[in-house]
């Protein structure tokens, strides 16, 4: 099986050398598909450099680069059909006397090409189309050599296995409750504070990372669970805020999320930082001035600073370079961890997708603009990789998928009755809200 693709593997520049066929379209030959200009090509130029030969392998950032963008122009499966194709063409794999010398250079460069499709694409072969695919140009070249039979067995077991694993979220992540109305005095049955469960900043902010780094693995596959996790996490907060009586209570788990996000930010779980700062800028937490006045807010503004959104996120990327940097050259697993604020990596990547042309005026591919995709991708499927070091609590995270939170008209009646009204649009907004939720007038 191939080794984990690392970012400099995904997206390290380099020259590729041409596979042995006539170039077309009027490309030259040999003309370097990674670091040379034009970076360009016809489909058909493109799929002929992912094939291998005896004398040449295409590199890894080809393949992870050609592979992810590739599904823009040409369905995986027919994909894999037209390279299988190729190589029983190229190979001479359909005539009754195989070239057994021949064979064994090519064979164990088909196979690794095939484990790093399907370590990295597995959802590509979820039709069994694909599979068959598979079978018949291993079964073509197993003759020359029975280890490649039983390679492509293990291929195709650990192929299966990582299918199943993907159809699995993690537990609380994808099922968690939704929000419920405002009760003055929740059960305690129902509701615990979070102060209780957790008193130490660096460990919760530990657990939230245990939470974030699953959310992001392979388990996790649609960005519904992304943002189902970011919002409940932000309403917890202004939940765990809004719910004590007393502003001195208030103040306290104010200043206590405070300096949960700041070891978040240190350990460079910056989705976790950028909601617990969204929750306590909810409007119904901003408003409580009484519960503010008693918060040292000088460490909040800093935070702030740092994922403030001027200059699109100007200083949160310079954070999110340094943890980069940090993680590459990392002496510890602690020090591996980069976890970005997924809303705006989205945003990247949907805004360089939908900016730059798929194709060019001449009709060839725009691979250059599918090198920066892959390193953006690249560098995302790298990081989440990374196991947690941190040692998991598990009333810990039980509470933060399972614990009640408000809706935002909860939130509004609970910050009101906390502190009162200031203004007629206010008082007018309680006293529907206290009729709707708590029936009284």
């Amino acid at each position: 099986m191939p080794r984990t693709l690392s970012a400099s593997d995904m997206v390290t520049p380099g020259s590729l050398g041409p596979p042995p066929t006539e170039p077309t379209d009027g490309e030259q030959a040999g003309q370097p598909l990674l670091d040379g200009a034009p970076s360009s090509a016809s489909l058909d130029t493109l799929i002929q450099h992912l094939v291998p030969t005896t004398d040449y392998y295409p590199e890894k950032a080809y393949i992870f680069t050609f592979l992810l963008s590739s599904r823009l122009f040409i369905e995986p499966r027919e994909l894999l059909a037209r390279v299988c194709h190729l190589c029983i063409e190229q190979q001479q794999l359909d005539q009754p006397v195989l070239d057994k010398a021949r064979v064994r250079k090519f064979g164990p460069k088909l196979l690794q090409l095939l484990a790093e499709w399907t370590e990295t694409f597995p959802r590509d072969f979820q039709e069994e189309s694909t599979i068959g695919h598979l079978k018949d140009v291993m079964g073509r070249i197993a003759p020359c050599d029975e280890a490649y039979r039983k390679t492509m067995h293990q291929l195709l077991q650990a192929l299966h296995q990582k299918l199943a694993a993907q159809g699995q979220g993690p537990e609380g992540l994808l099922g968690a409750d939704k929000p419920i109305s405002y009760r003055t005095k929740p059960p305690a049955s129902i509701h615990r504070e979070l102060l209780g469960v957790c008193s130490d900043p660096y460990t919760l902010a530990q657990q939230l990372t245990h939470v974030e780094l699953p959310c992001f693995s392979d388990k996790t596959n649609n960005l519904e669970a992304y943002v189902k996790w970011f919002n409940r996490l932000c309403y917890l907060v202004a939940t765990e805020i809004c719910m004590p009586a007393k502003k001195k209570q208030r103040a306290q788990v104010v200043e206590f999320f405070i300096d949960v996000a700041r070891e978040c930010f240190n350990i460079g779980n910056f989705n976790s930082l950028m909601a617990i700062i969204s929750g306590m800028n909810m409007s119904p937490v901003s408003r409580l001035k009484k519960t503010w006045a008693k918060v040292k807010t000088a460490k909040f503004f800093i935070l702030e600073h740092q994922m403030d959104p001027t200059g699109n996120f100007c200083n949160y990327r310079t954070a999110l370079r340094g943890a980069a940097h940090r993680s590459l050259t990392a002496h510890s697993s602690r020090e591996k961890i980069v976890i970005p604020f997924f809303s705006l990596l989205i945003k990247d990547i949907y805004f360089l997708n939908e900016g730059c042309a798929n194709r060019l005026p001449n009709g060839h591919v725009n691979f250059e603009k599918f090198l920066e995709l892959a390193k953006q991708v690249g560098e995302f499927i790298t990081w989440k990789q990374v196991e947690c070091p941190f040692e998991q609590d598990p009333s810990i995270t039980h509470y933060l998928h399972t614990a009640p939170i408000f809706s935002e008209d909860g939130l509004y009646l609970a910050s009101y009755e906390s502190e009162s009204p200031e203004n007629q649009t206010e008082k007018e907004r309680w006293k529907s809200l206290r009729s709707s939720i708590l029936g009284k007038t």
